[in-house]
This record gives structure tokens, C-alpha cells and sequence, in this order.
């Protein structure tokens, strides 16, 4: 057993955990958009980031990926970290505005405005759907091209290719393109009303 502690308490996790296994093992919840049980850690996200105290010397990680270590002090809500998080969501926001999922983590986390623009590129590479087409479906029939900002998901040469068993496995785990938000946002808005929203209409052409 690995002994640490995590928000002030002192707990036991298993040989080969993450931070973010222990933390929810005792219930402490720490946000993702990337991670899946089952799926190798990707920390693409870094929504998950928690600050790892030794001393008087700190690091931020991202706990779906990094291993529990004797002795450690993991913290899950400092200042440091609650900062960090915003500007993530902040950051994602400024590309993917209609997702229900970021306006919801925005009004959750105190995200009151968006400060940068950029192109409504309705994906936030988390690289979940690549990851469960690979390693559930053994399809490997997606996967990320270009580098830097032109970086995207696609088919390999835009075509859909024989691997492909259309099992729409991609589709439902993508944490973006589930129910859109309600209101029709533009990169760098907030609608600051997802919370409060009982129904959507997925499907009003359908009537």
C-alpha cells in the first residue's frame, strides 16, 4: 500500500494507482474530459491538474496519468489549482462555445468571461474517440493528423476506411459534441444558463 494524503487526509491506495484513482476511490471529486476507465491516460485535457506538495516546494500534475508515491501531499482545491482550471475551460471555451459540457464546467468553476477568440473548431482534442476506436473497438480506424493549431481528428485520407464498423463508440464518449448548448453562442461567449436547463430539443427539424 502507498500512503499519502490527499485534501488533508491521510489514505491508502494500491500499487500502480494515479492520484486521480485514489481521490475518487475516497470520494473526491476532481473534473476530466479526457480520462475513461478503461482507456490509457492521455492528460490531454489537464482539467484534472492537482497541486503535489513536498516540502516547501510544489509542482502542478495532471492526475490521471501521474502515480501515487509514498509520503506525498496532493492538494485538489488551492487557489493554484482552481486558477489553473479556469483558464483551461476558459481556453477550450474559446474554440468549442456550444458545448453543453464546457458551459456547464464554466458556471461550476467560476468562469465568467472569455477572453480569447478563436475558430469553432467543435473539438477539443482530448483524443477519447482515437483512444476507444484503438484500444475497445480494435478498429484504429481514426486518428489525429496535422500539428500544432491545424491539428484535427480524421479519417485517414478523408475517407471512412474498411476498419471502421460504425458503432458510434466516437460519438458517445466525446465530452463536445453531445447536446448542444441551448443558446446559439459564437466563439467567447458564455450563456451562463446551462445549470438551470431542465429539457433541449435535440432533434427540432424532426417535427
Amino acid at each position: 500500500m502507498v500512503n499519502l494524503v490527499i485534501d488533508g487526509q491521510r489514505v491508502d491506495a494500491e500499487e500502480g494507482w494515479t492520484i486521480l484513482d485514489a481521490a475518487r476511490y475516497y470520494g473526491v471529486e476532481i473534473p476530466t474530459l479526457c480520462h475513461m476507465d478503461g482507456l490509457t491516460p492521455y492528460s490531454a485535457c489537464r482539467l484534472c491538474v492537482v497541486e503535489v506538495r513536498r516540502g516547501e516546494r510544489s509542482r502542478m500534475v495532471a492526475s490521471c496519468s501521474c502515480p501515487v508515491e509514498v509520503g506525498m501531499e496532493v492538494v485538489t482545491k488551492s487557489d493554484r489549482v482552481k486558477k489553473a482550471r479556469r483558464m483551461i475551460i476558459e481556453l477550450m471555451l474559446a474554440t468549442t462555445p456550444n458545448s453543453r459540457t464546457l458551459q456547464c464546467l464554466a458556471s461550476e468553476h467560476g468562469v465568467t468571461e472569455v477572453r480569447f477568440r478563436g475558430e469553432d473548431r467543435r473539438c477539443i482534442l482530448c483524443g477519447l474517440c482515437i483512444r476507444i476506436c484503438d484500444q475497445q473497438m480494435r478498429g484504429g480506424a481514426i486518428g489525429f493528423s496535422q500539428r500544432g493549431v491545424d491539428r484535427t481528428v480524421s479519417l485517414p485520407f478523408h475517407k471512412t476506411p474498411e476498419a471502421c464498423r460504425q458503432c458510434g463508440a466516437c460519438m458517445y464518449v466525446c465530452p463536445v459534441c453531445e447536446l448542444p448548448c441551448p443558446g446559439t453562442l459564437q466563439p467567447g461567449e458564455l450563456c451562463n444558463n446551462c445549470l438551470n436547463v431542465v429539457e433541449i430539443d435535440a432533434f427540432p427539424s424532426a417535427k
